[in-house]
């Protein structure tokens, strides 16, 4: 996550700030934010290392905001799980 900020940092603060204003609407108000997003942190190497490595639980973090638009709090357990899997990533050969 420190390099998708540091190398994404706009764009992923523009969506966090558009998801946290829009707690009803943010899946269809905040997409073109997220594809931002999406494409940004797709460009950079060590990134794409961890989201193939980590997959799994970021598909489930996915679904969980989509099942809970209106109180994505509980989707914590979720972001955690992704986090300490990324954490894991080996990023040198």
């Amino acid at each position: 996550m420190e390099i998708t900020a540091k190398y994404c940092r706009n764009e992923m603060e523009e969506y966090g700030q558009c998801v946290s204003s829009k707690p009803g609407t943010w899946q269809q108000d905040c997409h073109m934010l997220k594809v931002k997003v999406a494409k940004c942190t797709s460009s950079h190497p060590v990134i794409q290392k961890i989201r193939a490595q980590c997959a799994e639980p970021f598909v489930a973090f996915e679904q969980c905001l989509k099942q809970n638009q209106t109180s994505v709090e509980n989707c914590s357990k979720h972001v955690t799980e992704f986090l300490r899997c990324a954490e894991n990533v080996k990023l040198a050969d």
